[in-house]
């Protein structure tokens, strides 16, 4: 049974909201949807690719971690922009996760793989896991503030 979608996480100017089959093969898709909301927006090209990195980022983190690989589950992802911000979020339907139980790599350390967190925290101005909505398994929400001045 498809959970079903659950209802609208954030406030403001709804940019973009789509639910996406959690396979590896979507995540071009969501990058192009995701680069395709913030086209309107103030923001130079550099920020765009910063939060088109973190929400790919975000993404994989599900498709490979939340599902284990398995092709069973969707991503619903919604982007709202309010007050010069960016709000994304990622509603999983996996098992939930433990926040605390997430280890974050030291970038020095080489070795493939692993630096998804470190990454997303980086390019966004906060990126938190909240109580998911009922019927749903986990919700990260992304922020990314927009300085007129800078970009």
């Amino acid at each position: 049974m498809i959970p079903p979608v659950p209802p609208r996480t954030t406030s403001g100017h709804l940019l973009w909201r789509g639910r996406v089959a959690a396979r590896a093969a979507n995540l071009a898709d969501i990058r192009r949807a995701v680069a395709g909301a913030l086209e309107g927006l103030p923001a130079g090209p550099d920020w765009r690719h910063d939060l088109v990195l973190a929400v790919d980022e975000a993404c994989q983190n599900i498709v490979r971690h939340a599902y284990g690989g398995k092709e069973t589950g969707d991503i619903v992802i919604e982007m709202a922009w309010k007050d010069d911000t960016v709000i994304v979020t990622l509603v999983d339907f996996a098992d939930p996760v433990d926040p605390h139980c997430l280890v974050i790599r030291d970038p020095a350390e080489v070795r493939p793989g692993g630096l998804g967190l470190h990454l997303i925290r980086e390019v966004t101005d906060r990126a938190e896991f909240l109580s998911p909505p009922a019927g749903a398994g986990n919700l990260l929400r992304l922020i990314k503030r927009f300085d007129r001045e800078g970009g």
